[in-house]
């Protein structure tokens, strides 16, 4: 069978550079799934994409669909025919629906049943007839934000320019929004022309021809080679950071790479403001000694030829300089601040209309950061640091330099408190309190951070949720999920011994100073929150769903505990007694869903041994639960309890006809079920 190179280009006006990687992923999937579903065959597919386009090429797709044979069933066989054996109406309708006629009908039983079949052959369709349905295909992207041009109904990430649709040499014809499909693609805006594409195979060789280097990875490596040209050259290091070079790769069609300089006297603002005026302000990469310590330089990448590269490079140190004096300026002007003035502003700025001021919710984390700390058994001197963290993690928020920088929040908070002669521990912490700011960030790394940390997000979240502020599919404006997530992790990885439950309660208590609750079932609400946040972390520690839906089922307590006593259940799913063990517990849990009440047991109604003995050992782990710590000895205990659990059960019947031996039995059942519990809902849990 032939076959011929598919080419599919979508030509837009610049899109937004963080858009551009998911996007020519989407389309590589939609025309990889729509060959597939089409029974095309094909070989390899290859991407292309810069600000101006997305490509997809696929070597080698057949010229035509597969050929199928597809068996329909019909009625059964006493339908099909008569009482004489003739074909019936039913046996007419059938094979005529199938496009054959009765005599291409075959039986085949199934369960016990005889029912007609037939099979048809579908000769495939060529390839070239299908394809103008791409269109649906492109039409059918999705992105974060799309926009409308024109009278045209259609929404797209930017307008849509031109269209190259090429099998073979053959155009694909379809119209999107005024544009048609065909050979002509656009090389790069001011150095190349438009030009034809008259083979798939031709196209990144042609586009190159136009100042386009079309592949992603080629224009990446070209940069980062350039780099290690000038650091080369200059003996400098220059940290390529891979979220900055993705999107100097996707902001540029021709990349060369050039440096320029600025004054030395800029060198005196803290790293962190010159790397975030170059990186995140104006896409450079900064440059370093040998040693690690600032240059007076940046590197850039221009989107075109090196010609007049000078010229270019005196118009971005322009740029720079005037950025770098703003900051300068506010640097300085910020040094003027005191801390309690800063806190006095607070009182003036609403966090929301309906949560208060940031004043107010700074005193939220400063109570919540004490109740953590009388948690965590601080010593006086640990709760003072904690105390004044919390009390000024927020002050840096009235400067003019987090004004100007929002993403140094918590950055020039620690800078200033050193500065105005903080402890350093909580300097610190009004940076780390942020932490984790996104999903690959670490958890603080001191004490009063963590502290402080986990304070601020339990407000933030709490609060939210107080007033109905609950996230609801990809939409969460608070980061809310985010912060779950970080306290759920704090508590992990500081391994604090406190229950997340008891922790959500005070904090619903201090939240009801301030706040008008307004959802009636808030606790649940939170619980049910945290509890997606747990089964997320646990499935990323490859526990089975049944055992997350198990040690998630009561009450949150300990992270670190809920983590270990998942991490045993999941490690001992394969021994010989687990099945035994799990049955035996879950089978007490079941039963005791019967108790009316939280009754007490009476070992004076006991009627035989078994049941003596059960309380007994009911006490003992009771006596283990509370002392000891590792989830491996707990389900050791429980284990050893199965074969009580055995013997009770053969001899006793719970449900005895009098109703104080029965209220009696529930409650040991109740009692005894209340400790499993704890451990995990066994009932959960999959055996077999």
């Amino acid at each position: 069978m032939n076959k011929r190179d598919l080419l599919l280009e979508i030509g837009l006006e610049e899109m937004p550079a963080r858009f551009i990687r998911r996007s020519i992923l989407q389309l590589e999937e939609k025309v990889k799934n729509w060959l597939d579903d089409n029974g095309i065959e094909h070989e390899d597919l290859f991407t292309f994409s810069s600000p101006r386009r997305l490509a997809v090429l696929v070597k080698n797709v057949a010229e035509s669909q597969r050929d199928t044979e597809e068996e329909a069933k019909g009625p059964a066989k006493k339908i099909v025919r008569d009482e004489k054996g003739d074909w019936s109406k039913a046996a007419l309708g059938f094979s005529r629906s199938q496009g054959m006629t009765p005599d291409d009908i075959y039986f085949k039983e199934i369960n016990g049943v005889e029912y007609a079949h037939i099979k048809r052959f579908i000769k495939g369709k060529m390839t070239i007839e299908l394809l103008p349905q791409l269109k649906k295909l492109v039409e059918g992207m999705h992105f974060p934000n799309s926009m409308r041009w024109g009278s045209y109904q259609l929404r797209y990430v930017r307008p849509i320019r031109w269209l190259v649709a090429l099998f073979g040499n053959e155009v694909v014809e379809f119209n999107i929004a005024g544009v048609s499909a065909g050979k002509m693609t656009k090389g790069h805006r001011f150095l190349g022309a438009d030009i034809s594409i008259n083979h798939p195979k031709e196209y990144e060789e042609a586009l190159q021809s136009q100042f386009v280097i079309a592949n992603d990875e080629t224009r990446k490596q070209m940069i980062v080679s350039q780099i290690a040209g000038l650091e080369k050259e200059n003996g400098w290091v220059i940290p390529i950071e891979e979220g900055l070079l993705e999107e100097v790769t996707n902001l540029v069609e021709y990349p060369t790479a050039f440096y320029g300089k600025f004054d030395e006297k800029f060198l005196d603002l803290p790293d962190e403001v010159l790397i975030t005026s170059m990186k995140t302000h104006q896409r450079y990469f900064p440059v370093k000694d040998t040693t690690g310590n600032l240059l007076p330089y940046f590197v850039s990448v221009r989107n075109g030829r090196d010609v007049h590269i000078d010229t270019v490079a005196k118009g971005n140190e322009k740029v720079l300089r005037a950025r770098l004096a703003d900051a300068q300026f506010f640097y300085e002007e910020d040094q003027k601040l005191e801390i309690a003035d800063a806190l006095k502003k607070l009182e003036s700025i609403i966090y929301h209309e309906k949560i208060g001021t940031l004043s107010q919710k700074v005193n939220r984390v400063r109570r919540i950061t004490n109740d953590l700390s009388g948690l965590l058994g601080l010593t006086d001197s640990e709760k003072q640091l904690a105390d004044r963290a919390a009390a000024i993690c927020k002050f840096d928020l009235v400067t003019n330099m987090v004004d100007e920088f929002p993403e140094l929040q918590g950055t020039m908070g620690e800078k200033y408190a050193l500065q105005k002669g903080e402890n350093e521990d909580v300097a610190r912490a009004v940076n780390e309190h942020y932490k984790p700011r996104h999903a690959q960030d670490d958890i603080p790394a001191s004490l009063t951070g963590a502290i402080v940390g986990v304070a601020d997000k339990m407000d933030t979240i709490v609060t939210s949720f107080a007033i109905g502020l609950i996230p609801t599919g990809s939409h969460d404006p608070y980061a809310l999920r985010r912060n779950a997530t970080g306290v759920v992790n704090i508590l992990k990885g500081m391994n604090w011994n406190i229950s997340l439950e008891k922790l959500i309660h005070r904090v619903i208590e201090v939240t009801e100073e301030d706040v008008n609750i307004e959802n009636d079932e808030l606790k649940e609400s939170l619980l049910q929150f945290f509890k997606l946040r747990i089964k997320h972390l646990l499935q990323e520690l490859n526990i089975r769903f049944d055992i997350i839906e198990a040690v998630t089922g009561g009450e949150l307590n300990s992270i670190s505990d809920i983590i270990d006593r998942a991490g045993t259940l999941n490690k001992h799913t394969n021994d010989a007694d687990f099945k035994e063990t799990i049955e035996s517990l879950a089978r007490v849990m079941n039963i005791a869903q019967k108790a009316e009440d939280d009754s007490e047991v009476n070992p004076a109604l006991f009627e035989n041994n078994e049941e003596k003995q059960l309380y007994r050992e009911y006490k003992n782990i009771i006596d283990t639960f509370s002392t000891e710590i590792h989830s491996e000895s707990r389900f050791i205990a429980l284990k050893n309890l199965s074969p009580v659990i055995s013997a009770y059960f053969d001899q006793t019947m719970v449900m005895a006809e009098d109703d104080k031996i029965r209220k009696n039995r529930l409650a040991q059942m109740q009692k005894l079920s209340d400790v499993i519990g704890s451990f995990a809902i066994m009932n959960e849990i999959q055996v077999k």
